[in-house]
């Protein structure tokens, strides 16, 4: 009888030792997730999100938007999602210390669409991620999902996202997210 092989687990703690080489090193329930490095079409669509969603919570920020940010829930739970809307009352020194977050939204090329869809997906609505959000490159679309619709919602044309406080809501133009961007980068 054969025996399974043992999963090695990391905590938030182990992180820090991960070379700093160009992937991206995340936990979830401590199984270390490794993606590479992305291509330009998928800064592209991040830079888009980042504007439109910078603009729309406005100037003096009813919410901070962060093209790097960190879920982060100790001691084995780490993800960083492409862009991350939280709360713009305080900034903490730590994403540790943020356990509010509005919105993540990953944008889902060749090297990471099944660990966006089907690892990271679940893991960000159990640690109370208000909405998450897959740009998927490849099929021009933009998947939505909340702890109270957790199956993807698949978007193509324009949908509308409530911020939780302070502003109105935001209409998602998905073909302009898109636009001009070739490949699945």
């Amino acid at each position: 009888m054969a025996m399974p092989a043992a999963v090695p687990r990391y905590t938030l703690q182990d992180l820090d030792s991960f070379p700093d080489d160009g992937n991206r090193y995340e936990l979830v329930d401590g199984i270390l997730l490794v993606t590479p490095a992305p291509l330009l079409p998928h800064d592209v669509v991040v830079m888009r999100l980042m504007r439109i969603l910078t603009l729309h919570l406005g100037p003096e920020p009813v919410a901070w938007v962060s093209g790097h940010g960190v879920v982060e829930v100790a001691p084995d739970l780490h993800l960083e999602p492409d862009v991350l809307v939280i709360p713009g009352s305080t900034l903490p020194e730590t994403w540790l210390e943020i356990r509010d977050w509005w919105l993540a939204v990953e944008v889902s090329g060749r090297g990471s669409r099944i660990y966006d869809r089907e690892f990271k997906r679940p893991p960000y609505l159990r640690a109370g991620v208000r909405e998450v959000w897959r740009a998927d490159l490849k099929d021009r679309c933009v998947h939505v999902s909340t702890p109270e619709r957790p199956e993807e919602r698949r978007e193509a044309g324009n949908f509308t996202w409530v911020p939780p406080a302070g502003t109105g809501p935001l209409v998602v133009d998905v073909p302009a997210l898109f636009e001009g961007v070739r490949g699945d980068g």
